[in-house]
């Protein structure tokens, strides 16, 4: 009986070792290169108040505002006013207060169907094209690549990427440039502040089914194990970057789609660059566009493939990369 079932449990492992070696090498061969950075021409230019085209600025230039908000946006002509509407109540406020504060707001339109470009031009018309530029991407590429294109395009000491459909309280911005600060001194001007949802966790789960709970704790324990240690909540929309920190990881980052923002952190700490975890107000919007068994079930892919992929050298980081 003993032989039997050591030799049934060594078979196992040796099946184990076989199926882990065939995803590497499936995951090494099917491995893509990182996205391009090449904009379409539709893409250098954002439409100024007066509906002239204008060429957009890049990272790589010396910041002129002290905050970028980067805000990815596809099919969300009825829940971008409501968020657009909070943020820049709040920024406006704050230089009424602070004159030398200087903001920008950037909305991403990752190639809508809908009327996501005209209503969010309408604020760029009330407000001025130097405090909101809408950039209209030729085709859908995915909320990171979006923020990515947007991040490029900006013109701030600081980049706050916020999502179109206001679940996080604007103003507890306030709360990520504080656990930023502490943060410092920041390595090569590098710091990163992650807003989290991770203190709501009980009260989500009440109101979730055993179902959703379990994948949301799969997906949490694929998070730690393979990618990122030490932050509970990768996947808030609310982070806040210094200019340098967008520059170093935007630049290597391979995931354009829902787990961007897994692989991001995984580069921050590859480069060693200092996090801060901050809980932020957070409240369910409907209108989600993620179906919860189906994008969990691709996220758990892609983290897979993101660490089979490192760890095969079929995606390596290095130390700079240029910006198109």
């Amino acid at each position: 009986m003993v032989p039997l079932m050591l030799q049934l449990a060594v078979l196992g492992a040796a099946l184990a070792a076989v199926a882990l070696i065939l995803i590497s090498f499936v995951a090494f061969i099917t491995a893509t290169e990182m996205p391009h950075l090449h904009r379409q021409e539709d893409e250098k230019f954002f439409l100024n108040a007066r509906g002239q085209r204008e060429a957009l600025p890049s990272i790589r230039d010396s910041p002129t505002k002290q905050l970028s908000v980067v805000v990815p946006s596809y099919n969300e002509e009825k829940r971008l006013p409501v968020m657009m509407d909070e943020a820049l109540g709040y920024l406006e406020e704050r230089q009424k207060q602070d004159p030398t504060f200087t903001y920008e707001v950037i909305v991403v339109d990752d190639g809508s169907k809908d009327e996501t470009s005209k209503v969010a031009f309408k604020y760029c018309q009330k407000y001025g094209s130097d405090k909101v530029r809408v950039i209209t991407l030729v085709k859908n590429r995915g909320k990171g690549g979006a923020i990515r294109m947007g991040v490029f395009s900006s013109r701030g000491k600081k980049i706050l990427m916020a999502d179109a459909d206001g679940a996080t309280k604007f103003p507890d911005i306030e709360k990520l440039e504080k656990g930023l600060n502490d943060l410092q001194p920041w390595p090569d001007q590098m710091a990163i502040a992650c807003g989290s949802r991770a203190h709501l966790e009980k009260e989500s789960v009440a109101q979730r089914s055993y179902f959703r709970t379990l994948l949301m704790y799969g997906f949490h324990f694929l998070v730690w194990f393979l990618c990122v240690k030490g932050i509970r909540d990768t996947q808030c929309g609310f982070k806040l970057l210094t200019r340098e920190a967008a520059s170093r990881t935007f630049s290597s980052l391979h995931i354009e789609r829902w787990a961007f923002d897994v692989e991001l952190l995984y580069i921050a700490q590859f480069f060693k660059i200092p996090i801060a975890e901050i809980a932020v107000n957070w409240t369910e919007i409907e209108g989600s566009k993620l179906v919860p068994f189906w994008s969990w079930l691709q996220m758990g892919k892609d983290l897979l493939l993101i660490r089979l992929r490192y760890l095969t050298g079929a995606w390596r980081l290095e130390q700079t990369r240029k910006v198109n």
